[in-house]
């Protein structure tokens, strides 16, 4: 999965929102069906669970062809009814590597939960710590692809390597002599870590991805 142009170059995205015309309600629609998104992305992800590849596997079911980090809109400004057609509104709720992001996060945090949930299963240290952890590596992934969305390559790359770092630590955690011995946190791990491991081969792949666009040349340099 790629994301070095951030479906299209976020600058005009954010100008023509400025032209839709919607109240409270119309963005909470949207915002909901963003969330079905990041659920249906989680359904795909679940039933791939055995395939090796299954990044990409699930990019092909939620239809992520290599268009879709084109920019469409210098097509067609004709008609001005589609700035109202939630299909054709950007935000970064759209942005496949949020999505993908947001989708295995949820998975991590809503099976610890259930599981720390239980103190004679998981020291609540353990679980504060795991949970902080995980919430602080989607945050800074969150930020990262803010500054993709923007076209702010640079920043992009040094956001991801803080979520690689965070999310060390919460391997870190995982890994400890004293999580060892806890047998249920052990079969947890087990189950999680193709899914941490995912998240650092997507993030890993958009970074590959901005920093050949920051060694191409500008237009000033041609």
């Amino acid at each position: 999965m790629s994301n070095s142009n951030s479906d299209g170059g976020a600058e005009n995205q954010w100008e023509d929102r400025g032209d839709v015309a919607w109240n409270e309600f119309d963005w909470e629609r949207y915002m909901r069906e963003q969330d079905e998104v990041i659920h249906r992305y989680l359904r795909f992800y679940e039933a791939c669970s055995a395939d090796p590849e299954r990044i990409d596997t699930v990019a092909e079911k939620m239809e992520w062809g290599s268009d879709v980090w084109e920019d469409d809109d210098s097509e067609d400004d004709s008609d001005d009814d589609e700035a109202d057609d939630p299909d054709d509104v950007y935000t970064l709720h759209k942005n496949p590597v949020y999505i993908s992001t947001k989708a295995i996060y949820l998975s991590l945090s809503r099976s610890w939960c259930a599981l720390a949930a239980d103190s004679n299963r998981v020291p609540q240290p353990l679980a504060l710590a795991l949970l902080g952890s995980m919430h602080r590596g989607e945050e800074q992934a969150a930020q990262a692809i803010h500054a993709l969305d923007f076209g702010d390559y640079a920043m992009a790359v040094s956001l991801f390597k803080r979520a690689m770092s965070v999310l060390n630590s919460s391997l870190a955690l995982l890994n400890a002599d004293t999580t060892a011995r806890l047998p249920h946190v052990q079969a947890w791990r087990e189950q999680s870590l193709p899914r941490f491991f995912d998240l650092r081969e997507v993030w890993l792949r958009v970074i590959a991805e901005c920093r050949d666009e920051l060694k191409r040349p500008t237009d000033e340099e041609n």
